[in-house]
């Protein structure tokens, strides 16, 4: 039993992978739909795959700059070869993890779109193992990339700042593919809208549309790719910062060594308990497939607990005398059910199940300007009860373990994104898969299951947003206590020093979101223009007789993200940079202002941009005057307005604010410098 407890990393790790693979070719194998299927999908696999190709050029452009920078640092400055070797490390576990995520969406989509045709559970299946997928493999290869180098340099506190260039080079890569996805995305997504469905008033997906297969590629560049990429920042650093914490406390004499391996540990029984939980997903019914997605992350909940429980109180594991093995259970309990409470408190503001929504719907009635007052408000609104749940974690996590229980609770929350994950990576595919069934003039039955796998695909993607948010607060705030701690320093708000830094920290969230709002609006304004120059100039767009151009807007979308991004990842490395040479104690109150700020700025952008989607959503259903009518014209504009919010501005701010946390750590000794 001690050698499987010693191991469970790895076997987890390991583990993880295999399912990945088995889930994957169990994906493949379903069948791929007719010729005309088959075309569309291509198209959509050759589009993501030229912008993941292009972007992974440039950032390794930026990988390369950075590593020769942490290089000439050296290892007494927060660098150094064994560092240097981590972020590399890092930086291409994370890109694979993307690049995997969207190689297996973009081919299951259309193998959802051909078992719509024969029932709704094929359908599902094949959707929720496709995101399943992606989970898996984030988990597994950022649980074995940090066992890897924690076994190469050691778990002292030493050793484990080297250990953290893992961490540095996910970040950067998660930042960049989050922005670029996300303006990618939304600028197809604003153009087809506006000038598609407002304009020329043909429905959405249509193949008529210039920019409808771009549209589709970025709802894989966005959503799976980026969105793997930002959670597997979150997995491995929550995990990184609690095993510091962990080294610090036995360095002091507090622990041993199974308190640096406790996160270790946790992750590996998540894992198991993850996949186990992907069995439970199944439902021939409508009406509980958001039942059946959310019953498998309870089994996954459920194993955890009792896995955590062995863990801290029947493994027989020393901790040594700081903490009791019951208050190491509650902090884990505690993140893991703040998750859970997150999740349905945004389903509750974003499901067009619930009055938020519907209430949203019903403003669209008297025109654009209300429906968009409604959704500012209700996105407000909509950030009280999760910054709520959030301190209440935090307090009853520091209450049972001080510091380090809060880190374990970030830790707990992340445990099973084996299946969180691929709850939420199941909707950018099912949303593709409705897409081509529009576009391939499939039977209306076939629209009418892959519509309704999608609706609950918002609502997941709105409760995974919620659910990433949480956990970055919680894995930002454990790497500002671990800063804290290395830094031996007492941040106090009489500090003018610090004063600044929170009045600088709490700025650079909104001036970050609006660099990826205008970023999205200037490639949105190019896709706009180039679909409507192609319904003047290209003859029987419009009456389907002449085909539209869709490798043009393509490459728009690629081309102006992959410019935009730029900016707004070199403000997220550079402000910590800055601030820290000029004094850690400005550095440290950045840290916190930018953490107090940037919570409530992304779950305020994440869920009005949700509420606005199924508002939309809701009216389609044949509410308020259905598709076509001046309500649904009004609710279309405000979900162009969401669009950038809940994909691209709100979900970015998550990694900026883990980012700019693990630069200063990782940066530490050149600040004291």
């Amino acid at each position: 039993m001690d050698f499987l407890i010693e191991n469970i990393y790895w076997i987890g790790g390991a583990l993880a992978v295999i399912f990945a693979i088995f889930l994957q070719r169990k994906v493949m194998a379903a069948p791929a739909g007719n010729e005309r299927m088959q075309d569309l999908a291509q198209a959509i696999q050759e589009g993501a795959k030229a912008f993941l190709v292009t972007e992974y050029k440039l950032l390794l452009v930026f990988v390369v700059a950075v590593a020769a920078a942490l290089f000439a640092l050296g290892e007494d400055r927060g660098g150094g070869l064994p560092t240097v070797v981590a972020f590399l490390a890092g930086a291409i576990a994370s890109g694979a993890a993307g690049w995997i995520g969207m190689h297996t969406a973009t081919r299951a989509a259309v193998r959802t779109t051909e078992a719509a045709r024969t029932g709704l559970a094929p359908a599902l299946t094949v959707a929720f193992n496709s995101g399943a997928v992606m989970g898996m493999t984030v988990v597994g290869l950022g649980l074995l990339g940090v066992a890897t180098f924690t076994e190469m340099f050691g778990s002292s506190p030493r050793g484990l700042s080297q250990v953290l260039g893992f961490s540095f080079g996910a970040s950067s890569i998660a930042l960049f593919a989050r922005v670029g996805g996300g303006i990618f995305t939304k600028a197809a997504d604003v153009g087809a809208d506006l000038v598609g469905k407002v304009e020329a008033g043909i429905p959405e997906d249509d193949p008529r549309n210039p920019a409808t297969i771009a549209d589709n590629v970025g709802d894989n560049v966005g959503d799976v790719a980026g969105m793997g990429a930002d959670l597997f920042e979150s997995y491995v650093g929550s995990i990184i910062a609690t095993m510091t914490l962990g080294a610090v406390i036995v360095s002091g004499g507090g622990g041993t060594e199974h308190l640096v391996k406790l996160p270790l540990y946790l992750a590996g029984i998540g894992i198991l308990a993850s996949i186990i939980g992907t069995f439970f997903v199944k439902t021939k019914d409508e009406s509980k497939i958001h039942s059946a997605l959310f019953r498998g992350l309870l089994v996954a909940s459920g194993l955890l607990i009792v896995g955590a429980w062995f863990l801290t109180n029947g493994a027989g594991l020393d901790f040594g005398a700081e903490f009791e093995p019951m208050e190491l259970f509650w902090a884990i309990i505690a993140g893991l059910l703040a998750g859970v409470v997150i999740g349905k408190i945004t389903e509750y503001y974003t499901a067009f199940e619930y009055k938020p929504v519907q209430n949203l719907a019903a403003q669209s009635e008297t025109g654009e300007a209300t429906n968009i007052i409604a959704g500012l408000g209700l996105g407000m609104k909509s950030t009280a009860l999760p910054v709520l749940v959030i301190t209440f974690t935090i307090g009853l996590a520091y209450d049972q373990a001080g510091i380090y229980g809060i880190a374990l609770a970030a830790v707990g929350m992340l445990s099973t994104l084996g299946i969180s994950l691929g709850v939420d990576a199941y909707g950018p595919v099912a949303d593709n898969a409705g897409g081509m069934a529009e576009m391939a003039e499939l039977p209306p039955e076939v629209r009418e299951r892959t519509d309704a796998l999608d609706a609950v695909g918002n609502t997941t993607a709105a409760i995974g947003k919620g659910f990433a948010i949480g956990s970055a607060a919680l894995t930002a705030l454990a790497f500002f206590s671990a800063f804290g701690q290395q830094a031996g320093v007492e941040l106090s708000i009489t500090d003018p020093s610090v004063v600044i830094g929170i009045l600088i920290g709490a700025m650079l969230p909104f001036l970050f979101a609006a660099m990826t709002m205008e970023a999205v609006g200037r490639a949105a304004f190019s896709m706009i223009e180039e679909v409507r120059r192609q319904f003047r100039e290209i003859p029987g767009i419009l009456e389907g007789t002449g085909k539209p151009d869709y490798a043009a807007c393509v490459a728009i979308s690629t081309k102006g993200s992959l410019r935009e991004m730029v900016l707004p990842g070199l403000l997220a490395i550079a402000a910590p940079v800055v601030v820290g040479t000029i004094s850690v104690h400005m550095l440290g109150g950045l840290l916190a202002g930018a953490l107090g700020s940037g919570v409530m700025l992304a779950i305020f952008m994440a869920n009005a941009g949700g509420a606005w989607d199924n508002a939309k959503k809701y009216i389609e259903k044949g509410n308020h005057g259905g598709k076509g009518s001046d309500p649904h014209k009004a609710a279309v504009v405000g979900d162009t307005v969401g669009d950038p919010f809940k994909d691209t501005s709100g979900p970015s701010l998550n990694i900026l604010l883990k980012l700019m946390s693990v630069v200063s750590l990782l940066l530490l000794p050149f600040f004291n410098g």
